[in-house]
């Protein structure tokens, strides 16, 4: 009896201190107190949520085209990030990605870690339009708070949000309230992780948020014509009086890049060279803009990127050590959009990954970190399904990789005087230089693809494409 009480005592007086211990980590500290400086590693994995709005979605009838967005969200156990020093607890930063992908020239932060990483990027010039759908109505707040905890420039008069809801639209032209919301909440998700992590990778770039009346194709095929006049002449045209949508002057020189985040299933239509009459493939030519698209979050292919006058941009997952932080692998995400396209021939830019792409478009061209479990931290205070949640998200997806990817190639255009004048020419500078290893960074390890039965390998893969930018050449 004296040894089951002297267990069971020793079993109170070891809870009592358990207990002790994790009330004083969990308690703020007192003004004067030594606050603990150790990371924080949540007790329980987040709970990723697949929005309504990334899952497949019905065709209506006079239809051919349904968007779906292509990110995925992770709450994390009880974390924000804190400031200074933008501490990620292990997800990414502007200051980590921009470490990790030599956008930035630091030594303050070993592995690139998120907890120490302090570099912000800079850089960037002329126009960035982001097409989304639905209406995002705490876009310019979240953008700011975003903006002030992660040191970078508020945005001010360089981010503007513009409804497409021209007389073409399903919008009424004088419809009072603009643009509808999205009642599930991930459009508006979906917007607030594109303006942001375009703003964080171009801090000085024109962003505009373009936001479609719906993901239809009519609607969707309205705000493209809308973000490329804003690239070409940094005007809607559309007319106030008749809602006619118009055209930049043909003496236009803008430049800059169209992102789209959003995609859906090929059909036989995209191929069609109809001057963007309807959503297809010529809706993607004006002269002096690039166009990037995400290729999706599951296995397998989704138009806008295997359209041959867009840069695809798949993902990966970027592992760190769990203790330390520190980068371990960059790895091929093992759920990202990759492979050959049904309908779109091999274009001449792809002429040198022949023996990987058939006859056929490959996609990805291009990637960057897009598994949500390796995420980026996002700024959202919409209600999404009804989760009331302090704002901070890690975000991930390959609408992760698309303006991302769209801003660094802003960011190297403006830095070397030269912004291409298609994307067929940037697809062109890609391909050539990847194999440079100061410019790319191939990804070798894990595979994708139906049935885990794509590898990465040496070169081009239809998981990861030339692979992940390793700084502002060759792009």
């Amino acid at each position: 009896m004296k040894r089951i009480m002297r267990v069971i005592m020793a079993m109170a007086a070891a809870m009592f201190v358990l207990t002790f211990a994790l009330s004083a980590l969990a308690q703020e500290a007192e003004p004067g107190a030594t606050e603990i400086t150790a990371p924080h590693v949540p007790a329980a994995p987040g709970r990723l949520i697949i929005p309504a709005s990334s899952m497949p979605q019905a065709i209506p009838a006079g239809h051919r085209f349904a968007a779906h967005t292509n990110v995925e969200i992770l709450i994390p156990a009880g974390l924000k990030p804190d400031t200074p020093p933008y501490s990620g607890y292990g997800y990414e930063t502007p200051q980590s990605v921009a470490c990790h992908y030599g956008l930035v020239t630091t030594t303050d932060a070993p592995g690139c870690d998120p907890n120490t990483a302090t570099v912000t990027p800079t850089g960037g010039s002329k126009t960035i339009a982001i097409v989304d759908a639905y209406d995002d109505p705490l876009a310019t707040l979240d953008l700011t708070v975003f903006s002030e905890q992660f040191g970078l420039p508020l945005p001010g008069s360089n981010f503007k949000v513009v409804w497409a809801n021209s007389a073409n639209s399903s919008c009424p032209v004088n419809y009072g309230f603009g643009v509808p919301e999205d009642p599930t909440g991930g459009w508006e998700f979906e917007e607030s992780l594109d303006i942001e992590w375009s703003h964080a990778m171009a801090p000085s770039a024109k962003i505009y948020l373009v936001e479609a009346c719906s993901s239809y194709d009519s609607d969707l095929q309205q705000a493209v014509l809308v973000a490329n006049n804003l690239v070409r002449c940094g005007l809607t045209e559309i007319n106030p009086s008749t809602g006619a949508l118009g055209t930049c002057p043909t003496s236009s020189t803008g430049r800059g890049e169209v992102s789209m985040s959003w995609g859906s299933g090929e059909f036989a239509a995209q191929t069609t060279s109809d001057s963007c009459a309807n959503l297809d493939d010529s809706c993607f030519t004006a002269p002096g803009v690039v166009y990037l698209a995400a290729t999706g979050d599951s296995p397998g292919v989704e138009w806008p990127s295997t359209s041959p006058n867009v840069v695809a941009a798949g993902g990966t997952t970027l592992r760190r050590n769990p203790t330390s932080f520190a980068f371990m692998q960059e790895t091929a995400w093992v759920v990202a959009g990759g492979g050959q396209s049904f309908y779109e021939t091999r274009p001449a830019y792809q002429s040198s990954v022949s023996t990987i792409t058939g006859n056929s478009r490959g996609v990805p061209d291009l990637s960057f970190v897009s598994d949500p479990n390796t995420g980026l931290w996002v700024r959202d205070t919409n209600n999404y399904e009804n989760e009331i949640n302090y704002g901070w998200w890690i975000a991930g997806g390959t609408s992760a990789a698309a303006p991302s990817l769209a801003a660094i190639i802003n960011n190297a255009a403006s830095r070397s005087g030269v912004f291409a004048g298609s994307s067929s020419a940037e697809l062109g500078t890609i391909y050539t230089d990847k194999a440079i290893l100061a410019d790319y960074t191939d990804i070798t390890l894990d595979y994708c693809g139906l049935y885990m039965g794509t590898s990465t390998r040496t070169g081009y893969d239809l998981c990861t494409g030339v692979g992940v930018v390793r700084g502002y050449l060759g792009k």
